[in-house]
């Protein structure tokens, strides 16, 4: 688990307060409505109260490790409280117990603040369900389009016998993308500069490789942390067998997934596509065993860091059967 303290990866594992809550006398949540599907991590706390004192509270987390940690430590301050003491705890206390949440993970915090503050509303207000709101995201359309400069002067080239066209799409995509961004072009891709240069000189060899500089805004942040275990998970589905340029192909977009997962949204809007089906299509083309293990269509950053939180034996779902779960609508989609 790339990043994580002991402390946190302690917390992290810690099961004590995880899993459903029968009869909950308060339900918060932030990130599971429907306008907020697929956008959003997703945290449920869950209240059983007595004389206005917390007997028992369990949570459920659509996130990575972090947002676990931060939701435990929050259980355990919760845990046979007072609602008025729970509902005081606050971002920075959870922040303190964890000994400091990386500066781009602090959210985290917040939102298991959030979702328990909810619940405590919810058991005030006679058992109905709360949901938090956080600060509102605009990505819900495609970030990149035909127009974009970048995208229309990268796929406007000459185009190689040996390249398709749903390639360059894909890769002219992800670099329009990128330069609309406030970090390192190739590092919001999860590159080197050399993997970089292949990938121009493989998709783009007649293109002016210096408009990505003309276009690309000033480089002010760091990208978000990747998470290794999802790079972890992706090489290996590698193909065996092709050539080199098929293997720079699957390689690059093994790791260029593994950082554009690492933004909030969904997937297919953070590597700059312009439909949600062209991620799953991509992936079939270049990582055909990564899609048949995604037999049942899970959205693909839902399917990753499943794949992730049952490597570390975390707990993500509240239901152990996909099927009957309230929440199926948040991690399946078809490729409309």
């Amino acid at each position: 688990m790339t990043g994580y303290t002991e402390k946190i990866r302690q917390w992290a594992m810690d099961t004590r307060y995880t899993g459903r809550l029968v009869d909950a006398d308060g339900i918060g949540e932030v990130g599971l409505g429907f306008s907020e599907a697929g956008t959003r991590l997703a945290v449920r706390f869950a209240l059983k109260t007595r004389f206005d004192r917390v007997t028992d509270i369990r949570f459920q987390v659509f996130g990575c490790g972090f947002t676990i940690a931060a939701c435990a430590v929050a259980a355990d301050m919760s845990a046979r409280n007072t609602l008025e003491n729970v509902n005081r705890i606050n971002p920075r206390q959870i922040d303190k117990a964890l000994d400091g949440l990386p500066a781009e993970r602090s959210y985290c915090a917040v939102l298991a603040i959030e979702a328990l503050h909810a619940a405590v509303k919810s058991a005030r207000n006679g058992r109905q369900p709360v949901q938090a709101s956080l600060s509102a995201e605009t990505e819900h359309g495609a970030r990149v389009t035909a127009e974009n400069p970048v995208y229309a002067a990268l796929v406007n080239s000459p185009q190689p016998n040996y390249v398709t066209w749903e390639d360059r799409h894909l890769f002219a995509c992800l670099l329009a993308v990128a330069a609309s961004e406030h970090y390192d072009l190739a590092g919001a891709l999860g590159l080197d500069a050399d993997d970089m240069s292949a990938i121009l000189d493989h998709f783009f060899p007649s293109a002016d490789h210096d408009l990505l500089d003309w276009h690309a805004v000033p480089c002010e942040n760091t990208p978000p942390e990747v998470n290794g275990d999802v790079l972890k998970i992706l090489l290996r589905h590698i193909p065996i067998e092709g050539d080199a340029r098929d293997l720079l192909v699957a390689s690059s977009l093994c790791k260029i997934l593994t950082a554009r997962a690492a933004h909030p949204g969904h997937l297919w809007i953070a590597m700059g596509l312009f439909e949600r089906p062209q991620l799953s299509a991509a992936i079939r083309r270049h990582l055909p065993t990564l899609a048949e293990a995604n037999s049942q269509n899970m959205r693909w950053k839902r399917y990753l860091f499943k794949q992730v939180c049952d490597l570390n034996g975390g707990v993500m779902c509240k239901s152990p059967n996909c099927g009957v779960c309230s929440d199926y609508a948040l991690c399946f989609a078809g490729d409309e």
